[in-house]
């Protein structure tokens, strides 16, 4: 089985070919936000360097969320595009649970962060036997505070990945971290084929016209909205 998978839900943009669970190819790039620039180059990359096409892929996935409004837009978008009128399975990732994939070989608590700013994180919380992660709580946006009481609760070091890392990791004064490697840190699309490929497996799929996403809280503009709404 063909997989492409892609994740662009923060500032790193990642790309990623696998067959099956093998790793083919992945195309990584921490420049900044220009995904819309970028994504589709780079995916229309990979599949040029393995002579494939779109057609010939067998399962479509992206991290579906929550991340930057724009960025996880971006990716579904793409991906839809990308799957458009073929009825290829179509799976949407937590991008919190991809993130917390790359360090699944770590065995104890996991737990991956996302700035969301505004003074909060976007997180969740997995255990991991060294192969596998078990979901201990939902994705949910909470403050640094909020989220340090939460894990100090449990007692245990924790291994914390994730754009939020540097906001997070250095302001807790209840939970013990592990410190993990940068490059385990960052999103990565190989990761998010991993988890889809578990998802699919289990039956949890759907087409490119299902696919959604989620942002744990309105964006930005829709904030604005209500502000002014409540004004008036």
């Amino acid at each position: 089985m063909k997989i492409l998978s892609l994740d662009s839900s923060a500032v790193v943009a990642s790309v990623a070919l696998c067959e099956d669970g093998k790793l083919l190819a992945e195309y990584t790039l921490n420049n900044g936000n220009t995904h819309s620039e970028t994504l589709l180059p780079m995916v229309e990359s990979v599949l040029r360097l393995f002579g494939i096409r779109a057609t010939d892929v067998d399962l479509f996935a992206c991290s579906s969320g929550p991340g930057s409004f724009t960025g996880v837009r971006i990716g579904a978008a793409t991906l839809k595009g990308l799957a458009f009128g073929m009825d290829t399975p179509c799976v949407g990732v937590s991008t919190l649970e991809a993130i917390a994939e790359n360090a699944v070989l770590y065995r104890g608590l996991i737990c991956p962060v996302m700035n969301a700013r505004r003074s909060q994180v976007y997180c969740a919380l997995f255990r991991s036997d060294g192969e596998r992660l078990t979901r201990l709580m939902p994705d949910a946006a909470l403050s640094i505070a909020e989220l340090d009481e939460l894990l100090a609760a449990y007692g245990e070091a924790v291994a914390f990945c994730g754009d939020g890392y540097d906001v997070t990791v250095p302001v807790l004064t209840k939970t013990q971290s592990i410190p993990l490697p940068e490059r385990l840190r960052h999103q990565s699309a190989y990761s998010v084929a991993q988890v889809a490929l578990r998802h699919y497996l289990e039956g949890e799929y759907t087409t490119d016209a299902g696919l959604a996403v989620t942002y744990l809280r309105p964006s930005q503009a829709e904030r604005t909205r209500m502000e002014q709404q409540q004004e008036s």
